[in-house]
Order: structure tokens, then C-alpha cells, then sequence
């Protein structure tokens, strides 16, 4: 018994340690999307270098979770819930460093923009689509932390409402392309930016749906809902 219970200390004390990993992972991915977003509106070109330097310490911890979580699944061997609170800790990592490197390619993007005449409207809507990612990836985190079904529910739930961002965005750039071929390569810039912070809303939901996996073990039966997209295909990232 003395000895079983041993091996569930070790384990949670381990768990601990890897969770804080992600959770620092989650600060700098948080960060990321809102320094991104400033970096685009207030043409600052030293904080979208910064931007795409930070991701680096992202994709270290990320390295690290998961060397540490194979660790923890092969020393400890864990079953049921034990084994389904490592797995999800690998993929919310894996979700965080993709959050990161879109962040990373919006400010690839805004060093671009900020030698271009500029768009409207575009960066302060583009940073209320910001917010509302960051916001569903704060509470998708902290979900799991609470283990909180139902604020992932409604994580998943706002997801719409970022599809519909991006929606409105797009036949607001074509519109301004239609209207003046010279805002084309700027408004293609920020079509761009809007889909990678949309695909960001994807993956902080897609936490969510790790979360309701952990906490019931089973993943959602529904479909996401989504609003009807224009243009679904994935950009390639800014080389």
C-alpha cells in the first residue's frame, strides 16, 4: 500500500511539473496573439521581431512537455484518467505551438504592412479578432486546470463567432481590392493575418474538446459549430 501510494505521489508530483510547462507555454502563446496584433496596428516593427524571436522559447517548452510527458507515460505507466491527462497535455502543447507560430507569421505579415499604405479599419478589426482567440485560449486553459466542462463548452461555442469575424473580414478586403487593384497585395497581406488568428480560434477549441475528452472521456459527439466559411483553404505561412 505504502508503496502504491508512493508511485501516485511520484506520479501527480511529476504531472505537476509538465503541467506547468504547458501552462507557461499558454502565457507566451496569450502574449503572442496580443503583441502580434499591436505589433500590425501600430506598425511596430521591433515588436514583430520580437514576436517571432519569443516563438522559439515556445517551441522549446513545447519539446520539452512532451520529452517530459513520454517520460512520465513510460516510467509510471499510467491507466485511465492518469493516461488520458498525459496524453491531453501532449496535445494542448502541440496546439499551443501552432498558436504560436501563426502568431510568429502575423508579424512576419505586419512587417510587410507597416511599408504599405494602410487599410482602414483593418488592424483595429483584426485586433478585436485577436482578443476574442486570446480570450477562448485563456478559458480553454483554464478549463483544464479547473477541469471545467462547461466553460469548455462554451469555448467551443464561440468559435462561431470568430468564423463570422473572419467571414465579415474577407468581403471587407474583396470589397477594397474590387474597388482599387492597388490594395491588393496589402488586403491578400491581412486576409492572410485573419485566417491565422481564425485558425488560432481552432485550436484554442480544439483544447476545449481535449478538455471535455478528459474530464468525460469521451469527445464530443456534435460538430463544432462553424460558421459557413468563404475560403477554407489553409494559407501557407510567410517564408
Amino acid at each position: 500500500m505504502i508503496k502504491d501510494q508512493h508511485i501516485v505521489s511520484s506520479f501527480d508530483h511529476d504531472l505537476e511539473a509538465v503541467q506547468a510547462l504547458v501552462m507557461k507555454m499558454g502565457g507566451l502563446a496569450e502574449t503572442a496573439i496580443m503583441d502580434a496584433a499591436r505589433a500590425l496596428e501600430t506598425r511596430d516593427e521591433d515588436l514583430a521581431q520580437q514576436v517571432r524571436r519569443n516563438d522559439r522559447a515556445i517551441d522549446e517548452l513545447e519539446e520539452r512537455v512532451h520529452m517530459e510527458s513520454a517520460r512520465l507515460i513510460a516510467l509510471r505507466a499510467p491507466h485511465a484518467t492518469d493516461l488520458r491527462t498525459a496524453l491531453t497535455v501532449m496535445k494542448i502543447a502541440a496546439a499551443l505551438e501552432r498558436v504560436g507560430d501563426y502568431a510568429k507569421n502575423i508579424a512576419k505579415r505586419a512587417t510587410v504592412l507597416a511599408h504599405m499604405p494602410a487599410v482602414a479599419g483593418s488592424s483595429g478589426a483584426l485586433r478585436r479578432m485577436s482578443k476574442t482567440v486570446e480570450g477562448m485560449l485563456k478559458d480553454s486553459l483554464d478549463a483544464y486546470i479547473q477541469r471545467d466542462k462547461d466553460l469548455a463548452e462554451d469555448v467551443r461555442r464561440r468559435d462561431h463567432e470568430v468564423d463570422q469575424m473572419y467571414n465579415a473580414l474577407f468581403r471587407e478586403f474583396l470589397t477594397y481590392m474590387m474597388e482599387d487593384p492597388r490594395n491588393i497585395t496589402a488586403c491578400m497581406h491581412l486576409h492572410f493575418i485573419a485566417k491565422n488568428i481564425e485558425r488560432m480560434g481552432d485550436h484554442a477549441t480544439g483544447i476545449a474538446e481535449q478538455v471535455i475528452y478528459l474530464v468525460s472521456g469521451e469527445m464530443p459527439e456534435d460538430d463544432r459549430p462553424k460558421a459557413e466559411g468563404i475560403l477554407d483553404e489553409r494559407p501557407e505561412a510567410l517564408r
